[in-house]
């Protein structure tokens, strides 16, 4: 199974599956999803709204991580910030995300979402903790710090 069918798999029973959300390209260095604009996901006004593209950015930067995780690690998001341009009507919009940091503990995720004509819609920049083997000391590690110990969480 190739990565994007993997992550379609994986989002039935998730907001990903009910606004709609598809995975189009998937690799470790770019990561593609499409969603299509439908009266459910609109606001007051007709336009495509912002908690769906935050959802759909949200969830590509994630996917994107998942992909550059090592084996039995996991991520949850830190921090995320969006940035409105211009808004949807119509049609269908394409959120790609690549990366600007993938570290050890932590990595960083440009999500730019666009409309089918390739306006720019939103941009968001969103940082994933990453949770588990990669998080944790190792036995060969040296003893943590008191200060160390009480900042870090249970692994």
């Amino acid at each position: 199974m190739d990565n994007g069918a993997a992550l379609n798999e994986g989002l039935k029973g998730t907001l990903g599956e009910m606004l709609g959300l598809r995975f189009v390209e998937a690799a470790p260095e770019r990561v593609v999803a499409e969603l299509a604009i439908r009266d459910e996901l609109r606001t007051v006004g007709g336009a495509l709204h912002g908690g769906t593209l935050m959802a759909l950015a949200d969830t590509v930067g994630a996917a994107a991580t998942v992909l550059n995780l090592p084996p039995g690690a996991g991520t949850t998001t830190l921090e995320s910030k969006t940035n409105f341009f211009a808004a949807g009507r119509a049609g269908v919009v394409r959120a790609e995300a690549t990366p600007l940091h993938r570290g050890k503990q932590t990595m960083v995720w440009q999500t730019r979402v666009v409309d089918e004509s390739g306006r720019l819609l939103s941009m968001t920049i969103q940082t994933q903790m990453v949770l588990g083997p990669a998080a944790c000391p190792s036995p060969a590690s040296p003893p943590p710090s008191a200060v160390e110990r009480a900042n870090r969480s249970p692994c």
